[in-house]
């Protein structure tokens, strides 16, 4: 059985989708689940109309002209997702008549380009002759958490994804499923974050013990860096899940950086692979990777980030002050990157702004805190970095020559990689610098 996600720009344009059902139809002996993401440009285009809303500005047509544009391309009926439209303006009414939209707001707005996806490529993929068939994600077993926008399956999610989904596989049924949503036990629906439909193909995949969880995207598997920063970058054989975690939670546009956690717990293969491409490899992704590997594996990089700086004397060795200031973090639920440490300092990247203004007041009343923006993170992910004593030298020799300060610097025991902070217009020189360094273009 193989799992296969459609990304926003693998079923944004009538080129792309034939190519999609191309793909699946090939793999129909697998035999295939596909998951979907709402056509490319479509979820932005939802969440600026449920903001209009708030300000009493009810407009879907320019999301109904995109989805009737991909539906004319196929010559499918418009009335296909005309219960998903209805329900699109229901939501927004609801929301220009409170005249605010919350989480929960966004979350069912957002949710419906998907859930047209789902129901435009299962019409199309009937065209070739496979019974494909619709189905939104919370109705056959993605039930979750209430934290709308960034939600959790709740713990038998696994259960119940196999119940319904087995079945119809079973009967030959090719199950066409929306990625990136769920719904509460009582029947709100939810979000799993931007990116999330990454994380629904591995939460899927895992829980019906597939083969292998297919990523089709628009590049031929996980760059060495961001190829729209690094012309010369080059696609990665093969990572290990360690690997790729690393390169998806700094900043590599492929995956989610969930995405790597239900897989790696199954010892399921992740392969990003290219739609327009589809005779490429790609990169596959297991739990060792390239046991041969030895040195830099890649750059990633996230920009727009803040750093935290808390300074105390009373940290001089003094026990339970590192506990102290991340229990602030976790109380607002900041998320960090990078930490270091000194006798009296703590410094810590974050890349969103939700709750850190509650947490930088907490913070004053154990240290003097500042706070930096604008900022990029870079992380060199290498292999067997403790062991190679070349790579931090030539880090700072490529960036020497460049003349750029590192202002952070953070280097973990897990032997993958070294992040380090420069400022945010630098960061395009920084990533160029070090992969002409490490792999000569």
């Amino acid at each position: 059985m193989r799992v296969m996600k459609f990304g926003g720009t693998s079923v944004g344009d009538p080129a792309r989708i034939v190519n999609l059902c191309e793909i699946v139809s090939a793999a129909r002996s697998l035999p295939p689940v596909v998951v979907v993401s709402a056509a490319s440009k479509v979820t932005d285009m939802l969440l600026t109309a449920a903001r209009n809303a708030a300000r009493g500005e009810v407009d879907a047509g320019p999301i109904v002209a995109r989805v009737h544009g991909l539906l004319d391309a196929f010559s499918l009926a418009r009335d296909l997702v005309a219960a998903e439209l209805a329900g699109l303006d229901a939501a927004l009414a609801r929301i220009a008549a409170k005249g605010a939209a919350d989480a929960e707001d966004t979350d069912l707005v957002a949710s419906f380009g998907e859930r047209i996806s789902a129901r435009a490529i299962a019409a199309t993929l009937a065209q070739y002759g496979l019974d494909a068939r619709p189905y939104d994600a919370f109705d056959v077993g993605m039930i979750t958490d209430d934290r709308f926008g960034a939600a959790e399956p709740v713990a038998d999610h696994a259960a119940r994804l196999r119940a319904h989904l087995l079945p119809r596989i079973e009967a030959g049924v090719v199950p066409v499923v929306t990625g990136f949503v769920g719904k509460t036990l009582d029947g709100r629906v939810t979000t799993l974050g931007r990116g999330g439909s990454d994380y629904s193909a591995a939460v899927i995949g895992a829980a019906l013990d597939c083969d292998e969880i297919e990523i089709w995207t628009d590049v031929p598997g996980v760059m060495s860096s961001d190829p729209r920063v690094v012309p010369g970058a080059h696609t990665i054989a093969s990572l290990s899940f360690d690997e790729a975690a690393e390169l998806a939670y700094f900043g590599a546009k492929v995956l989610h950086p969930k995405t790597i956690h239900p897989a790696v717990r199954r010892g399921i293969p992740v392969r990003v692979k290219n739609t327009f491409a589809p005779e490429h490899p790609g990169t596959v992704i297991t739990t060792e990777g390239d046991r041969s590997a030895r040195g830099p594996r890649a750059i990633a990089h996230k920009r727009n980030i803040t750093v935290v700086h808390v300074v105390s004397t009373r940290m001089l060795l003094a026990h339970g002050f590192l506990s102290r200031i991340f229990e602030v973090f976790t109380r607002h639920r900041v998320v960090v990157d990078l930490v270091a440490t000194s006798e009296v300092s703590v410094s810590c990247t974050v890349d969103r702004e939700e709750g850190l203004a509650d947490a930088v007041r907490a913070l004053g009343e154990i240290g003097e805190v500042s706070v930096t923006r604008g900022r990029c993170l870079v992380c060199v992910v290498a292999a067997r970095i403790l062991t190679d004593p070349s790579v931090c030298p030539r880090i700072f020799t490529a960036l020497g020559r460049e003349n750029i300060a590192v202002q952070l610097l953070s280097m973990g025991a897990s032997a993958i990689n070294v992040g380090l902070v420069v400022d945010d217009a630098l960061g395009d020189v920084t990533v160029r610098a070090l992969h002409r360094e490490f792999f000569g273009a």
